[in-house]
C-alpha cells in the first residue's frame, strides 16, 4: 500500500468522503422514486463511484476498489435500463455506499475488512460481466515517439495496435472504428498532449460510446499514462470514466496485469 499520509492521498480520501456523502443522498432520492429511473441522477452516482474506485486502485486499497467495482457493475445495469432501481435494490446500493464510507474513513485498515457479505449482495443484483469476443484491438495515444514505440511493440503481441499522436487524432480514430463496427477494446491515453489533452479526449471517447448506447463498463478500457508531475490530473480523469493509470516509464508487466484484470487477454 502506498503512503496514505502524503498530501495526494489525503486529498483523495477527503474527496471520496465528500463524493460518498453526496452519493448517499442521491441514492436516497432514487429509493424514494420507487423504481423510476432518473438518468441524470444515475450518471452522477455512477461517476462518483467510478472516481472512488479509480483512486483506490492508485493507492492499492484493494477492498475499496473491489467493493466500488461491484457497486459500479450494479449501477451499469441500471444506467443501461437492463435493471430497474427498485427500493430493495437501491437499499443494497445504500449499504454498499455506507461500507465504502467506512472503508475510506479508515483507509489504513481497509484491506483487512471483510466485505464478502455486501459484495455477495451486490452480485445478487448483477449479471455476469463478459469480456470482448473479437480479437484485441488497441489504440495507443502518445505524443512521444519513444513511448509510442515501446507500447506499440509490446501490445502488438496481443492484437491489432494503432497509433495516435494527440487527443484529436485519438477521437477521430476512435469514432472511425466505432462506425466500422470494430471498436477498440483498450486505449492507452497520455494525459499531456498538444491540440487536445488526454482528459478532454477521454470525455469525448465516452460521449461517442454513449451516443451509440455503449456504457463505459462495456466499452473500451481506457488506461491513462502520466508522468509524476502530472499525477494530480489522474483523479480528474477518473471523473471522465477512465479505468486505470500507469506511471511513466511504463511498467509493461503492470500493463499486462491490467489487461488480464480487464479480461482482455488470458
Amino acid at each position: 500500500m502506498m503512503n496514505l499520509d502524503d498530501e495526494l492521498a489525503q486529498d483523495y480520501l477527503a474527496e471520496s468522503g465528500e463524493l460518498l456523502s453526496a452519493t448517499e443522498l442521491d441514492l436516497l432520492a432514487l429509493k424514494q422514486a420507487g423504481g423510476k429511473t432518473d438518468d441524470e441522477l444515475i450518471n452522477r452516482i455512477f461517476r462518483a463511484v467510478h472516481s472512488v474506485k479509480g483512486g483506490a486502485g492508485f493507492f492499492d486499497l484493494a477492498r475499496i476498489r473491489d467493493l466500488a467495482h461491484q457497486m459500479e457493475n450494479a449501477l451499469a445495469l441500471i444506467r443501461s435500463h437492463e435493471m430497474s432501481p427498485t427500493p430493495e435494490r437501491v437499499e443494497v446500493l445504500l449499504r454498499a455506499c455506507d461500507k465504502l464510507r467506512e472503508l475510506t474513513g479508515n483507509a489504513v485498515a481497509s484491506n483487512t475488512v471483510d466485505i464478502r457479505d455486501i459484495v455477495r449482495d451486490l452480485a445478487g443484483i448483477c449479471g455476469p460481466v463478459n469480456g470482448p469476443e473479437a480479437a484485441l484491438r488497441v489504440l495507443v495515444v502518445e505524443d512521444n515517439f519513444a513511448g509510442r514505440l515501446v507500447l506499440q511493440k509490446f501490445l502488438s503481441r496481443y492484437g491489432e495496435c494503432h497509433i495516435a499522436v494527440n487527443g484529436r487524432e485519438a477521437v477521430e480514430a476512435f469514432q472511425a472504428a466505432l462506425e466500422q463496427g470494430r471498436g477498440y477494446h483498450l486505449v492507452c491515453m497520455d494525459i499531456m498532449m498538444p491540440e487536445m489533452d488526454g482528459r478532454e479526449a477521454v470525455g469525448r471517447l465516452r460521449a461517442l460510446e454513449e451516443a451509440r448506447g455503449i456504457l463505459s463498463t462495456s466499452g473500451a478500457k481506457i488506461v491513462m499514462t502520466t508522468a509524476v508531475d502530472e499525477i494530480k490530473s489522474v483523479s480528474r480523469c477518473f471523473m471522465e470514466l477512465c479505468d486505470a493509470y500507469l506511471m511513466k516509464p511504463i511498467d509493461l508487466a503492470r500493463l499486462l496485469a491490467l489487461m488480464k484484470e480487464f479480461r482482455l487477454v488470458e
